[in-house]
């Protein structure tokens, strides 16, 4: 089991300000992964049509911190449940029913149960919508072909070391075709 760390709850950022070099293949995007965290660009995100195994890896990002959400939400659902029906059944409502106890926890089961999923799932939705950026409707879209056959490099202004004209010749080095500069939408 891993422990959660900052780094693992990072949140999206919109790419207003860069470079970025359109790839083919997976393959390709991969090793333009590695090397451009080689170069130690932070910061850099890679743009996929569909999920590319690897790439994680070869940007040398951490893992999510979704599942501890998911976690935590589970509990806090599982004690709200055993909560509610505990002090529903033992202080509100107690009733001797066949001679159980007030505190029957196995008739329980079943809503703790639904309440753990619900909880999880509810929170670990709101929480990527969060970490997400979602819902935005005004998303810039860098390039038509990103999503559905072709692969892209990003690499923000924001980054360590950034100097475009160094930044361009980076990904041109890399096998990037169609490298583009962009700069915010009001400056063009």
């Amino acid at each position: 089991m891993y422990l959660p760390k900052l780094e693992q709850f990072h949140k999206y950022k919109e790419m207003d300000e860069g470079v970025f070099g359109i790839f083919e293949t997976p393959e390709a995007i991969i090793h333009a992964a590695e090397k451009t965290k080689e170069k130690d660009y932070i910061g850099f995100d890679c743009i996929l049509p569909y999920p590319v195994h690897g790439i994680d890896e070869a940007m040398g990002t951490p893992r999510s911190g979704l599942p501890w959400i998911t976690f935590v939400a589970g509990i806090f659902g599982c004690a709200i449940g055993i909560l509610f029906q505990y002090l529903t059944h033992a202080y509100d409502w107690p009733l001797n029913i066949s001679g159980k106890s007030l505190n029957a926890w196995f008739a329980y089961v079943p809503i703790i149960f639904e309440l753990t999923v619900f909880s999880a799932g509810i929170y670990t939705v709101a929480a990527l919508c969060f970490l997400s950026g979602i819902p935005k409707a005004t998303r810039r879209i860098l390039h038509p072909d990103l999503t559905s056959h072709r692969f892209a490099l990003w690499i923000p202004k924001s980054a360590k070391g950034y100097n475009e004209s160094e930044v361009v010749s980076f990904v041109k080095s890399l096998g990037g075709s169609e490298v583009t500069v962009v700069k915010p939408e009001n400056q063009k």
